[in-house]
């Protein structure tokens, strides 16, 4: 059975440590003529968290670190790309909007902004993985001594 991915869903924080998984996914939907989407979500949590005179701020601040999140998946590719900011728990927005707009498959990195406080995998990948309907590509950062020569396309098998 080959599988068909119609639509897929980046999901992006704009870390270092999604980069490859951006580049994984942007090839595979040069290979199967997909739709993009590109999909940043401000942490309701870091809002609320944070002093009420500087909320709007924060927010402000995470809305434009969103904008060029997805700006750079947008940059590496000559495909169309829908890009959304949403605010909300991650995984659940991810999950959801992944449903909302009949994906085929979500593709993210395994460690995003708070990534040093998992061991394995991030929180947010390991959510969506356990609760999304649709598949999950998660893509691992390289670390120093396997980023020689890596450009994470056609090596998503070792992802």
């Amino acid at each position: 059975m080959n599988p068909e991915f119609d639509t897929i869903v980046i999901a992006t924080d704009g870390s270092e440590s999604v980069r490859r998984a951006v580049s994984v996914a942007l090839d595979l939907a040069d290979r199967f003529d997909a739709t993009v989407h590109a999909l940043y979500v401000v942490d309701e949590s870091e809002v609320a968290s944070s002093p009420e005179q500087v909320r709007e701020e924060m927010r402000d601040a995470l809305d434009e670190s969103g904008a060029a999140a997805l700006e750079t998946v947008a940059d590496a590719t000559d495909r169309p790309v829908t890009t959304a900011v949403r605010e909300g728990r991650p995984a659940t927005v991810i999950r959801e909007y992944a449903v909302d707009h009949d994906a085929d498959m979500v593709a993210m990195g395994t460690r995003g902004r708070h990534g040093e406080n998992r061991f394995l995998i991030g929180s947010v990948a390991e959510r969506v993985v356990r609760t999304c309907p649709v598949p999950v590509l998660t893509v691992r950062q390289l670390d120093e001594s396997e980023r020689d020569g890596a450009d994470g396309v056609g090596d998503a098998a070792t992802a």
